[in-house]
């Protein structure tokens, strides 16, 4: 509340568009004007105006201004040579509307890396005081109140009109929005009406958890698309500088591989503040623009969302800074992430010892080579990010910035790989005959027909896991359909080196098998090239079900020319398939499992239908497992 001191009126323009869409271009800031006002006395004090240089338009008509910085240093200097403190609590800055300061100063200043005097996080929209005095009192204190005014004044002109102001008709029309809005203070002031409604521009991110029961309204949220992959939740609080982003408010979103896929969910203080945001669509961020549109608070909650006592208690530590450590070694200790950080130059403890350190683990407890770690303070970010890609062992770790809502994001997916854990079919006892065909693979996991929507990965590294394969299939991995990974065990549970991919059309397939074949997968120091072919649901279904079709079938499982024969037996079935969930979500692949195989004395040779030399079959001593023989 100002019922003294000091207020002043501010008019910003740019070079792009004005009123309510002012900012909304991007535009550089051109222009300035202040009007200064004493309460008490309610008298002009002090006036300047100011011609701004921008950096990206240096045309002529702009070359006598100066830049930004000077002027705010200037006007800063010029304020108090009126014996006033700009610091002071009784100093307040008004401006019409929000878009000055929240959608062209401060964002201008952040990316500028200007660091602005503390009072313009301060301020009161002219507007919303305007519609307190005379709209929201039933009676004025003056003798004859005039009609009531609009509910919501769409220009200063409003303003003047309903209180029979004669706008400013001077020779300079640069500061006639100045000079008018310092009329209408002036007005206000007059009427006995004080200054209520304060306006704060948050600079500093506060962190938050938010739980998978808490009641969002969804019109505060709003998603950012396009971002760097490296953006970290302050980097995103700076493209939305001059909003005010609620406690916890930004929620990186993650790919299927548990990366940042460039999108975040940012849930603001209100709607104004969503609204505000929703006009930034494709600003900048460096030479990359952003794209921003609405969301639903179950959005939002379906990212940021914490269900785990895990998660909430080791969030509640009160950390300033979270820290995701990546490729660590699988038997990595906490003891050897705080020697990590506190060793070499310029050391930065973990908060809280080994309590700050939260390793990141499969459905089966295995470490997957992340891990979580907090600090106390902000000044240790910078500490702890320059150890990027340092040793631990012979292992280099990559350090991130990460964010409450990445960290519960992680954790639920591991809670729900152990619940979908939980509920597959038990595979401690599979069949040993290997005569029957069982399918106790789900057929809605399973897909079928002849549409050749699938594709068929071979010569897999043995220790290559799913998340490995949508490394590989790169830009591809988006036409995955949902639970459409299905991996191929031999009989003592190894991987086979195969692979079936259901996409999401015979487009998408054949694309990616022409582009994917013969390229190589990275794996550790290992470079394999994988056969990648189309193939259809009913060829898949085959192999993983373990099905059978005659000899004489027209289909060809692509790319085996062969359909196997033993002697011993005839024409016969593979062995079946077991279905394994796989922990891994949201692609939710599937494991299969082989069941023993016959002795080998049932099975002494492999002979091609229809004649020819039989295949050779090397002995128990070099080939302990049997592969798995597919029929076509």
């Amino acid at each position: 509340m100002i019922s003294g001191g000091w207020v002043c009126a501010l008019h910003v323009r740019t070079a792009g568009l004005g009123g309510a869409a002012l900012g909304s271009d991007e535009e550089e800031i051109v222009y300035l004007a202040y009007v200064l006002i004493d309460v008490q006395t309610n008298q002009i004090i002090g006036e300047r105006e100011y011609a701004v240089r921008p950096t990206r338009l240096p045309t002529e008509e702009f070359q006598t201004g100066q830049p930004l910085e000077n002027i705010i240093l200037q006007f800063d200097d010029f304020v108090r040579s009126l014996n006033v403190d700009p610091h002071s609590p009784l100093f307040r800055l008004v401006t019409d509307g929000q878009p000055p300061l929240r959608q062209c100063l401060h964002p201008e200043a952040c990316s500028k890396d200007l660091t602005l005097p503390t009072y313009y996080a301060r301020f009161h929209d002219l507007r919303k005081e305007y519609i307190r005095a005379y709209t929201l009192r039933a009676v004025t204190p003056r003798a004859q109140p005039p009609p009531p005014p609009p509910d919501h004044p769409t220009s200063l002109h409003d303003m003047l009109n309903y209180l029979g102001i004669t706008p400013y008709a001077g020779e300079n029309f640069y500061a006639a929005e100045v000079k008018d809005m310092a009329a209408v203070i002036q007005r206000i002031i007059t009427d006995g009406f004080r200054l209520e409604l304060p306006e704060t521009i948050d600079l500093v991110l506060e962190t938050g958890i938010c739980s998978k029961d808490d009641e969002i309204d969804g019109n505060c949220i709003a998603r950012a698309r396009g971002l760097p992959w490296q953006s970290s939740d302050q980097d995103i609080a700076k493209f939305f500088r001059g909003l005010n982003v609620a406690k916890g408010g930004i929620a990186l979103c993650l790919s299927p591989q548990g990366r940042r896929n460039g999108e975040a969910l940012v849930r603001f203080i209100s709607q104004e503040h969503r609204d505000m945001a929703l006009k930034r669509h494709k600003h900048h961020i460096g030479p990359r623009y952003i794209e921003v549109y609405r969301a639903s608070g179950e959005d939002f909650l379906s990212v940021a969302g914490g269900a785990t006592c895990e998660a909430a208690a080791f969030l509640s530590r009160g950390a300033q800074v979270i820290v995701r450590m990546r490729g660590l070694p699988y038997d990595a200790t906490p003891q050897q992430v705080l020697e990590f950080f506190s060793s070499g130059d310029d050391p930065v403890q973990v908060l809280d010892g080994e309590d700050g350190v939260l390793f990141v683990r499969r459905a089966d407890r295995r470490a997957t080579g992340d891990a979580f770690v907090l600090f106390a303070n902000e000044e240790d970010s910078p500490k702890a990010l320059a150890r990027h890609r340092k040793l631990i062992g012979a292992r280099y770790i990559e350090l991130f910035r990460s964010t409450t809502a990445e960290v519960q994001q992680v954790l639920n997916r591991s809670l729900e790989t152990r619940t979908s854990q939980s509920s597959t079919p038990s595979t401690a006892n599979p069949p040993t005959d290997g005569l029957l065909p069982v399918a106790l693979v789900p057929q809605h996991v399973i897909t079928s027909g002849t549409a050749k929507d699938c594709v068929r990965l071979r010569g897999l590294p043995y220790e290559a896991q799913v998340e490995h394969i949508l490394n590989f299939l790169d830009e591809f991995a988006k036409n995955i359909v949902v639970q459409g990974v299905h991996m191929v065990y031999n009989a003592q549970g190894h991987p086979s080196g195969e692979a079936f991919i259901q996409m999401d059309s015979e487009t998408s397939a054949y694309l990616c098998a022409q582009q994917k074949h013969h390229r190589n997968m990275t794996f550790g120091k290992k470079h394999r090239y994988i056969e990648v072919f189309q193939c259809s649901g009913d060829d898949m279904n085959l192999v993983l079900t373990g099905g059978v079709t005659p000899a004489t079938s027209p289909k060809v499982l692509s790319p085996g020319p062969l359909t196997y024969y033993y002697p011993a037996l005839g024409p016969t079935l593979p062995p079946p398939l077991v279905y394994w969930g796989y922990p891994t979500p949201p692609v939710s692949p599937a494991h299969y499992y082989h069941p023993p195989h016959h002795p080998q004395t049932m099975m002494p040779e492999v002979v091609p239908v229809g004649g020819g030399s039989p295949l050779p079959i090397p002995p128990p001593a070099t080939c302990p497992e049997w592969p798995i023989f597919m029929v076509n």
